[in-house]
């Protein structure tokens, strides 16, 4: 079987933020490769860098020093507008907080990310696909917090990326509804084969992932690679 190649490589990255008079040295040469389809999870306390370097893989935030490739593509060089045509075509987001626009409907939230793809996925059949076809029409205000997430959750799928990026997806969520969004996006990576990164404190959430790359003090501590990684419903919550 063909190894898979790397969808996102980093050589030596650097990251510093100018705070004041002095300078925050948030990652310190990262070293980091993630496979095409892998199911990956970043786990580190707060203020290990972990992320600022999805938002950096993201197109959100530039780099200081070092390189860092999508595919053979180097994003490290990349000028403004080429980062937005960037995340536009290649990047999909999840947060923590769910970011719908309030004024638009389930269904209309979706859509708008649609639009922004050039080879979406129908909305609908994203609503269906997280439980919500009965609601595509309500708006956020009279959401679940757990409705809300699979409504961004459909919203960054419906745009179809080739990577996935989830930061704390889980964790305004209850346990229950946490694990529900999770089986979400672990079958989603198995179907579509969409490489996706997630960004967790919770230690657990490593059991359902293809690698686990733990950061301490802006570097890679150590990764692991699970070689039978649980599903969701596996895990003893």
């Amino acid at each position: 079987m063909t190894e898979s190649a790397n969808i996102i490589t980093s050589h030596n990255l650097i990251k510093d933020f100018t705070v004041g008079e002095s300078i925050a040295h948030v990652l310190r040469g990262v070293e980091l490769e993630i496979k095409d389809g892998e199911f990956v999870v970043i786990l580190g306390p707060s203020g290990s860098g972990k992320s600022t370097m999805l938002n950096i893989i993201g197109g959100i935030e530039t780099i200081t020093d070092g390189e860092l490739f999508y595919r053979d593509e180097p994003v490290h060089g990349m000028k403004p507008r080429d980062l937005i045509e960037y995340r536009r075509r290649h990047i999909g987001f999840v947060f923590q907080f769910y970011n719908l626009l309030p004024n638009l409907s389930a269904l209309e939230n979706v859509t708008l990310a649609a639009e922004l793809s050039e080879n979406p996925l129908d909305a609908d059949e994203m609503l269906r696909r997280v439980g919500l076809e009965d609601w595509r029409n309500h708006f956020p205000s009279s959401m679940s917090g757990g409705q809300q997430q699979r409504v961004a959750i459909a919203r960054a799928l419906c745009k179809n990326p080739d990577i996935l990026l989830c930061d704390e997806p889980t964790g305004a969520l209850d346990i229950r509804t946490g694990e529900e969004v999770l089986t979400l996006l672990s079958e989603y990576n198995k179907t579509y084969k969409t490489t996706i990164i997630m960004v967790t404190h919770n230690v657990l959430i490593s059991q359902i992932a293809d690698k686990v790359v733990h950061f301490r003090d802006g570097v890679i501590h150590h990764v692991d690679v699970n070689e039978h990684p649980l599903k969701p419903g596996e895990v003893n919550w």
